[in-house]
């Protein structure tokens, strides 16, 4: 353990603070759900079973098992790199092989990703094969997901090594105000991959077919032209491939906009319902949720940006976090490391705005389609997924970007006419 200052002990009261906050909200979410396990929740006692329920119960507390040991080794490792003077000491051996301009930052910041992605390997290989196979979700095969993993690991390396050295470039090169300058290349960047990623990061995962259904695609045409809705077209991927967990969602801006929709969802639903839970991506559109979010990703990167540029200046930042150099790539790394042990205290303020921009989303879907289809939908989703119908009610608070099951169904229930 290095020799501390104050900010290693604000780190530590935040790390083991935010640590212990975590903990306590799952044994609560835990707790919660044993207590109801046996009752099937008055809404939904005609249209799930009780042995659904339990089955939804059974699976939300074994995701939560690895949920605690995500938060445990997540700080262990933290720990290792910081205090323990682990990126000191690869710190000191990338140095020592004298590379030249930002590369040597590029090699630091790429060793201790692939490192971090290679300790969470075992829990991502258990969640896979383990939790999500054990309660049938899981369609991938130890060969597909060695596939998904390099294949990952290679197109970060493709966007993520330019976006490095020009950021460590710029931390250089641009004086004083080179966060600004990088604010406005990640910007750029993220409004490139945006656009970029239906077209062709998307299919290098997965299978996009158009969907083919004439019914199912003339009835949704016809809600997007009520709505003033264009895309580049509606599209059906093989989630099931992978997983039997279904899904809808918009991807890309401007003319690269698409509707992409899980198979294992179409298989599920009837039109009504897909029409509903289509109207409701339509509404996070319709009521500007998706400009709103990325003005707020926008301010918040300004600001983080800006307190790195100040950070990367103060000799007790690096004393504080166990690094004996002060660099640019030190100082990215640090920053990128200890964010999560402070901004996991925010983590309810953006959970409360989302839950927000769903409850507006549903009021939008009922006002173009019968909420009763909506209803149903959602009802469907939650038994084939397995979500717990009885979350605790601060965890969900705090975590949840959806309101809970209960209230957003009653929520729902409030707008069908009388």
């Amino acid at each position: 353990m290095r020799s501390m200052n104050t900010f290693s002990w604000i780190f530590l009261a935040a790390l083991g603070g935010g640590l212990l906050l975590q903990m306590w909200l799952a044994a609560r979410q835990a707790a919660h759900i044993i207590a109801h396990a046996d009752r099937v929740p008055a809404a939904f006692s005609d249209r799930i079973t009780l042995q659904q329920h339990r089955k939804a119960a059974s699976y939300s507390l074994a995701r939560l098992g690895i949920e605690r040991w995500e938060l445990a080794l997540g700080a262990l490792v933290l720990l290792g790199w910081t205090l323990a003077g682990g990126l000191d000491w690869l710190d000191r051996m990338i140095a020592s092989a004298a590379l030249p301009g930002v590369w040597e930052g590029v090699i630091l910041i790429l060793a201790v990703m692939l490192t971090g992605a290679l300790i969470e390997l075992p829990l991502s290989i258990w969640r896979t094969f383990g939790v999500e196979a054990r309660f049938g979700f899981n369609h991938n095969t130890p060969a597909g997901f060695v596939k998904d993993k390099l294949l990952g690991i290679l197109v970060t390396l493709v966007l993520g090594v330019p976006l490095i050295a020009v950021i460590l470039w710029l931390m250089t090169a641009a004086g004083d105000y080179w966060w600004l300058w990088a604010w406005l290349v990640w910007m750029g960047f993220s409004l490139a991959v945006t656009w970029a990623y239906p077209i062709w990061i998307a299919p290098l995962f997965n299978r996009f077919e158009p969907l083919q259904d004439d019914t199912l695609r003339h009835r949704l045409e016809m809600l997007l032209q009520r709505c003033g809705f264009k895309s580049n077209g509606m599209f059906i991927m093989d989630g099931s491939r992978r997983s039997a967990h279904g899904n809808a969602y918009f991807t890309g801006f401007g003319a690269n906009k698409r509707i992409v929709f899980f198979d294992t969802l179409l298989d599920g639903l009837e039109t009504d319902e897909v029409e509903a839970v289509l109207a409701h991506e339509l509404g996070h559109f319709k009521r500007r949720h998706i400009v709103k979010m990325l003005m707020i990703s926008a301010l918040m990167s300004l600001f983080g940006l800006a307190l790195l540029g100040w950070l990367s200046q103060q000799p007790w930042f690096y004393a504080g976090l166990g690094v004996e150099r002060m660099t640019p790539a030190l100082a990215l790394t640090l920053f990128m490391l200890v964010l999560p042990a402070f901004s996991i205290f925010f983590t309810p303020v953006m959970a409360r705005v989302s839950r927000r921009h769903e409850f507006e989303a549903d009021d939008y879907a009922s006002e173009q389609t019968d909420p009763r289809h909506l209803i149903s939908g959602l009802v469907k989703m939650y038994r084939d997924n397995a979500s717990t119908l009885t979350p605790d009610p601060l965890y969900s608070a705090y975590y949840h970007s959806h309101p809970p099951a209960p209230v957003r169904i009653a929520h729902l229930s409030s707008k069908i006419p009388a």
